[in-house]
């Protein structure tokens, strides 16, 4: 298992990249990044085909097939086009297998390889309508819209890779499925800080073993989850900012309403909120009395000649 690192400072401060690696180039299709680089401490690199390795910088896109690497004692957070947010610890490396989102489609999907190190994501809204998982050198993850900690240690270690399940910013508590490369299912995290280890058992058949964080452990994945909040609240903003300059037809994350609507609620659909009226009623629809009918509370309408009658109470008040 990776040794623990030191809780970094806010906001995260960049660090001046050594110069044997080339500065990532701005690349000029920029509509085909899929994600974007929102936090930076110390230095990372990113390599792109047969390129060679070249340093990030805040803001840098990400492509599809990038592998994205941390050195010592740095750290690096990713938001992509659907708002799921990637944290990756010191010394770890993660490549971007695949990723698809569009607004309202079905054919969203979304892939990552843990290689090495610590990753810590959030997953958003391809994990929710489309597919989301992420694999490492033994296993494959699969990702039920949570939040959780992939450990993989170096090669030639004593230590068990872990997949720990932790609550998201809000108190919710996602699922996610293990699986070994072949597909059978090894077993489901449901619960907020639970964890597994992957091993060999019997025969060399690989098991999901569940694994109780020790105090120290829970404590340093405390911080770990802090940066990634911090990451993707800041990753968020910013692809607000891509979004505005891709223009309407290249619009990206979506759980954003629509320009007069409320959120969470289906794009084109009814609202319960009738525009300019009040709430928790149909839009356009009647507010439970019939149009022109009797007020709210069944109280007769007045109008010009026409007072409202006084009931009994009123009328015997002064006998």
């Amino acid at each position: 298992m990776p040794p623990p690192y030191p809780a970094p400072a806010y906001p995260p401060q960049q660090m001046q990249p050594p110069p044997q690696p080339q500065q990532a180039p701005a690349a000029a299709a920029a509509d085909n990044s899929v994600g974007q680089v929102a936090t930076l401490q110390g230095s990372a690199t990113v390599t792109r085909a047969n390129a060679a390795a070249a340093v990030l910088q805040v803001s840098d896109p990400i492509f599809k097939d990038d592998t994205l690497e941390t050195a010592a004692n740095s750290a690096l957070g990713v938001t992509f086009d659907d708002e799921t947010t990637f944290s990756l610890s010191a010394d770890t490396r993660i490549v971007v297998n695949d990723f698809v989102y569009q607004e309202g489609g079905t054919g969203n999907a979304a892939s990552f390889n843990v290689a090495t190190g610590t990753a810590a994501f959030v997953a958003s809204l391809v994990a929710k309508t489309g597919n989301m998982t992420i694999t490492t050198p033994e296993a494959a993850i699969g990702i039920r819209g949570t939040t959780g900690v992939v450990e993989v240690p170096a090669a030639g270690g004593t230590a068990a890779p872990t997949i720990k399940l932790y609550p998201d910013a809000d108190g919710h508590v996602g699922q996610i499925e293990l699986f070994d490369r072949q597909g059978n299912r090894l077993g489901s995290l449901t619960q907020g800080a639970s964890a597994f280890t992957i091993r060999r058992g019997a025969g060399g058949r690989l098991i999901a073993q569940p694994y109780r964080i020790p105090p120290q452990e829970a404590a340093r994945d405390r911080g770990v989850l802090q940066r990634l909040n911090v990451t993707h609240n800041v990753g968020r903003q910013m692809l607000n900012q891509r979004r505005q300059l891709r223009g309407p037809n290249r619009q990206g994350p979506n759980n954003q309403r629509r320009q007069g609507g409320p959120q969470n609620f289906r794009p084109g659909g009814q609202q319960n909120l009738r525009p300019n009226g009040p709430q928790n009623f149909r839009p356009g629809g009647q507010q439970n009395p019939r149009p022109g009918g009797p007020r709210p509370f069944n109280r007769p309408p007045g109008g010009p000649g026409r007072p409202r009658p006084r009931g009994p109470k009123n009328d015997n008040r002064n006998r």
